[in-house]
C-alpha cells in the first residue's frame, strides 16, 4: 500500500486546516489508519486514529475536540480534520495504515507498517 498525505500548509492561530491520505496499491479497508506528527526535535506521536470501518475513533488528549479523523473507503482516503490550531499543533504530519485491532487505542509507530510522505503544517502566533 502506498500513501500520499496532502493539505498541509501555513495557517494563523485559530484557522483551520483539513489532511488528505490517499492510498493506492491496495485497499484502505483492511488496516486501522493513523494520523501522527512529529515537532523539530521531538519524537513521533500518534495523534489520531480511526479504525478499519470508521466507527471508532481515539485522540491524544491535545487535539481533542479540535481534531476530527474520518476515513471514506470508498475513496480510499483518511482525512484529518483540524480545527482552532494552535502554534504547539505544527509539525511534519503523516498518515499511516496499521493493523486491525479489537480495542482501538492510540498506537506507537513501530506498530504501523505503511506510511505517508508527510505534509508540514505551520501555525503562527
Amino acid at each position: 500500500v502506498q500513501l500520499q498525505a496532502s493539505g498541509g500548509g501555513l495557517v494563523q492561530t485559530g484557522g483551520s486546516l483539513r489532511l488528505s491520505c490517499a492510498a493506492s496499491g491496495g485497499s484502505l479497508s483492511s488496516y486501522n489508519m493513523g494520523w501522527f506528527r512529529q515537532a523539530p526535535g521531538k519524537e513521533r506521536e500518534s495523534v489520531a486514529v480511526v479504525s478499519w470501518g470508521g466507527a471508532r475513533t481515539v485522540y491524544t488528549d491535545s487535539v481533542k475536540g479540535r481534531f476530527t479523523i474520518s476515513r471514506d473507503n470508498a475513496k480510499n482516503t483518511v482525512y484529518l480534520q483540524m480545527n482552532s490550531l494552535k502554534p504547539e499543533d505544527t509539525a511534519v504530519y503523516y498518515c499511516a495504515a496499521g493493523p486491525k485491532t479489537s480495542q482501538l487505542r492510540l498506537p506507537t509507530e513501530y506498530e504501523y507498517e505503511y506510511w505517508g510522505q508527510g505534509t508540514q503544517v505551520t501555525v503562527s502566533s
